[in-house]
């Protein structure tokens, strides 16, 4: 069996490759960049991982060009973002989890990325302190009053209110249920920058409230993976 064709549920030929083993990414946007087994799905590395959102993540973003990663995990998107805006482009990954930003810094190392920044906080409506909840896995945490990890906060607007992050061309989001908070926080910044936003919603609250807000901002909605936007929890906005 090639190693490409491995299907992430026929576990039997995974297990022969040990956590920490680094392998090259095989297929997709990513292919040929070093990947840390066992710092996420195996889905990551064989390049099947939410394939048609980072296909479109990837068409979306142009050389030069000023990414959010919000919710950067351990670095999937922050290293696709790194290729496709290139040596002038800037990516900003944002993430709390310090086993998250272990793998994060990792990965950026053993592919020598130079133009992604890490931030070292969890997005939401405020500069502060908040506590992260976190689920069995690193990409399940999530800021919540019952978390028992205290992390750094930050809005988007506080950010560059301070000058420490300028205005960006595309955003990613996916953070486990704050996407509200973090867009009610970013209202400055989104109303100047109209960037492109691909948005991951956690329930149908935050997802009639995240739409809402985006329409009330003049963005037009689009659902990823041929759902009705009602129901689609993976959305694009754009600008009209």
């Amino acid at each position: 069996m090639r190693i490409s064709r491995i299907n992430p549920k026929s576990v039997k030929p995974l297990r022969l490759l040990r956590p920490g083993t680094v392998v090259p990414v095989l297929s997709g946007p990513l292919i040929g960049k070093k990947w840390i087994v066992g710092s996420s799905p195996h889905r990551c590395w064989l390049g099947s991982y939410e394939r048609e959102v980072q296909a479109l993540f990837a068409r979306a973003i142009s050389r030069k060009s000023t990414v959010f990663d919000i919710g950067g995990q351990v670095g999937f998107y922050s290293l696709l973002a790194s290729r496709r805006a290139g040596r002038e482009g800037k990516v900003f990954a944002f993430e709390p989890m310090a086993q998250n930003l272990n793998y994060l810094r990792m990965h950026l190392g053993l592919n020598r990325v130079r133009n992604v920044s890490v931030v070292e906080a969890a997005v939401s409506y405020k500069n502060g302190f908040g506590l992260m909840e976190a689920g069995p896995d690193g990409d399940k945490a999530r800021l919540s009053p019952d978390g028992q990890l205290r992390v750094r906060t930050c809005s988007l607007d506080g950010l560059l209110e301070l000058g420490q992050i300028p205005l960006p061309d595309t955003i990613k989001m996916d953070i486990g249920g704050g996407e509200f908070a973090a867009l009610c926080g970013a209202k400055s910044l989104l109303s100047r920058a109209h960037p492109a936003i691909f948005l991951t919603t956690h329930g149908d609250a935050a997802r009639r409230e995240c739409c809402a807000f985006l329409e009330m901002l003049g963005y037009r909605l689009e659902p990823v993976g041929g759902k009705p936007l009602e129901v689609s929890r993976e959305l694009i906005a754009t600008h009209i």
